[in-house]
C-alpha cells in the first residue's frame, strides 16, 4: 500500500518512457493527459469539499436545506476516482505485493508483472466496454438520478466511461512496452 512517500524510490523503479516510435509518442501522449487529469481531479476534490461546507454552513447558519449537495460532491468525487486511475497505474501506484516483488528472481518477476499487468487488462477492458454501454443507456434512455435534484446519470458515468478507457489505454501501453525487445523503444 502506498502512503506516497515512497513514491520517488517506486519512479526509479518504474520503466523509462520510450523516447521513439509510435509506442513513445502515444506513452508520453497520455502522460502528459494524465497530468491533467490529475490537476482536474484535484479540482473536483476541492469543488466537493466547497460544496459540502457551503452546505453546512447554510443548513447550520441560515436554516436553509439543501437536496443535491451530497449527490453534486459523489459526482464530483467519482469523476477524480477514475479520472486519476490511469496515472496511479503508469505510477504504479495501485494495490501490490511488494514483498513477493522483492523475493523473485528478477526475470521471474518481469514474467509476474506481465501476468498481473495482463490480468489487470483484461478486467479493465470488460468494465470499459461495461461503463461505455451503461453510458449510452443512460444518454438514449434519458435517465436521471432518483433524488429531488434529479441530475442526469450521463455525467458519472461519462466520467467513469472516461477514466476506465484512460486506464485500460495505460494498461495497453505497459502492456506492448513490456513486450517490446530491449532497446526497440528507445
Amino acid at each position: 500500500m502506498s502512503h506516497g512517500f515512497e513514491l520517488e524510490a517506486r519512479a526509479a523503479e518504474l520503466p523509462a518512457l520510450p523516447r521513439a516510435g509510435a509506442l513513445g509518442v502515444a506513452m508520453r501522449a497520455l502522460a502528459a493527459l494524465n497530468r491533467h487529469t490529475v490537476i482536474v481531479s484535484a479540482l473536483a476534490i476541492l469543488g466537493a469539499a466547497a460544496v459540502l461546507t457551503g452546505s453546512v454552513v447554510t443548513r447550520y447558519f441560515f436554516k436553509v436545506p439543501t437536496d443535491w449537495q451530497d449527490e453534486a460532491a459523489v459526482f464530483l468525487m467519482v469523476g477524480a476516482t477514475f479520472l486519476t486511475a490511469a496515472q496511479v497505474q503508469a505510477q504504479r501506484g495501485h494495490v501490490a505485493i511488494a514483498a513477493l516483488a522483492s523475493i523473485l528472481p528478477p526475470r521471474v518477476n518481469r514474467a509476474r508483472a506481465l501476468v498481473a499487468d495482463l490480468v489487470s487488462l483484461l478486467f479493465c477492458t470488460f468494465f470499459t466496454w461495461k461503463s461505455w454501454a451503461l453510458l449510452h443507456e443512460a444518454v438514449v434512455d434519458g435517465q436521471t438520478s432518483s433524488s429531488s435534484w434529479g441530475p442526469p446519470m450521463w455525467i458519472p458515468y461519462s466520467l467513469m466511461t472516461v477514466g476506465m478507457t484512460l486506464l485500460t489505454l495505460q494498461l495497453v501501453l505497459q502492456v506492448l512496452h513490456r513486450l517490446a525487445p530491449e532497446g526497440a523503444t528507445e
